[in-house]
């Protein structure tokens, strides 16, 4: 909004047009909405949410000492997120069209399961068929436009940076897309079990998809470091930006001890979202590096899973993975620093395959 209204007025600041500045804007922004409204946000929600259980059946005992504290913060990091790209970002662009589409459509998905478990008689919130469903509708949506929106050349491609190749997945693109939104929304759901844990690798996969974002978007740099170029998509530079603000503000207010819970409500959006440009940027093989501490996660669900039916025992104690160590009797900061450790070096790899390889 800034750079165009700049524009209107017959004024067109040369440092206005570089997409990194404005990014970098982007992220104060939405860091210092974040804490300007986070205090009121959460009183507010703790006067809306009182006497309300807010912690998950599913979680060990030594949560109950948690309950009372407020949840649905996901509101108040998808309102910084909001102004921060009406600001800094210009319109009107697909890609980022798309991928606010996918943030909100999940965001509402998510405060809609939040508000049934927080104040529904049924605790485990929207019923599994009816959430799958409509997270189903809403990729489908996003990814159908995407492919007519988006040149036949890279339109069903992925890129496999290793190997330095592209592969047309084709009929298959759809199907493709569809799990790797899908599944990075509820990866981060998963992972967001202790305080703190999952906010900061949301703001580590989204400050190098940003990068990515921006690499790819400028075809002399792509080619140089022989990645698929994806005009346009450095637009989702300034959106990436705007979700590291969020996040990174949001961490204020959800460190141990957390003030406050994202809920459905924001780790669907935003993990949504991430998968989302992963796609777009053509790194969803590359981001299950980047975003290795979200597979690890859902992977220690579904091979508990596996184990317990076909085997009768469990390969963990508890999953997700944060709980077994819990229960293990690892106090629930290390386990957090630990996750974030790991996810920054995950983080590095993954960018240093993508550029170097």
């Amino acid at each position: 909004m800034i750079p165009t209204l700049l524009s209107s007025f017959g004024m067109d600041p040369v440092f206005m047009s570089h997409i990194l500045l404005r990014s970098a804007l982007a992220a104060i922004t939405a860091f210092l909405l974040s804490l300007t409204i986070g205090s009121p946000f959460i009183d507010r929600m703790k006067k809306w949410q009182v006497g309300r259980n807010t912690i998950r059946n599913d979680t060990p005992k030594t949560h109950l000492k948690k309950k009372g504290t407020p949840t649905m913060g996901g509101l108040m990091m998808l309102f910084s997120l909001t102004v921060s790209c009406l600001l800094w970002t210009n319109f009107p662009n697909s890609y980022l069209f798309l991928v606010g589409f996918i943030t909100f459509g999940y965001g509402v998905i998510g405060f809609v399961d939040d508000y049934i478990k927080t104040f529904g008689k049924d605790s485990r919130g929207i019923s599994a068929r009816v959430k799958i469903g409509a997270e189903i509708l809403l990729s489908v949506v996003v990814v159908l436009v995407y492919q007519h929106t988006t040149s036949i050349d890279i339109a069903t491609v992925i890129a496999i940076p290793i190997a330095d190749i592209s592969l047309n997945l084709g009929a298959l693109f759809l199907p493709f897309a569809v799990v790797v939104i899908m599944g990075t929304g509820n990866a981060v759901n998963l992972t967001d079990g202790l305080d703190g844990l999952a906010i900061v690798p949301i703001a580590i996969a989204a400050l190098c998809l940003g990068a990515i974002a921006y690499l790819v978007g400028d075809g002399a740099i792509a080619q140089t470091i022989n990645a698929l170029p994806v005009k346009g998509s450095d637009t989702l530079t300034v959106f990436a930006g705007s979700v590291v603000g969020s996040a990174l503000g949001f961490l204020c207010f959800n460190a141990s001890p957390a003030k406050i819970f994202m809920g459905d409500t924001g780790s669907l959006s935003f993990g949504s979202a991430l998968g989302t440009i992963a796609i777009i940027v053509k790194s969803s093989l590359i981001f299950i590096i980047i975003g290795g501490i979200f597979v690890v996660e859902t992977l220690s669900v579904i091979l508990q899973v596996i184990s317990f039916q076909t085997t009768g025992k469990r390969l963990f104690i508890i999953a997700p993975l944060h709980h077994h160590y819990e229960k293990k009797g690892w106090s629930e900061n290390t386990i957090v620093i630990g996750f974030w450790i790991v996810a920054s070096m995950l983080a590095i790899v993954g960018m240093g395959l993508f550029i170097f390889t």
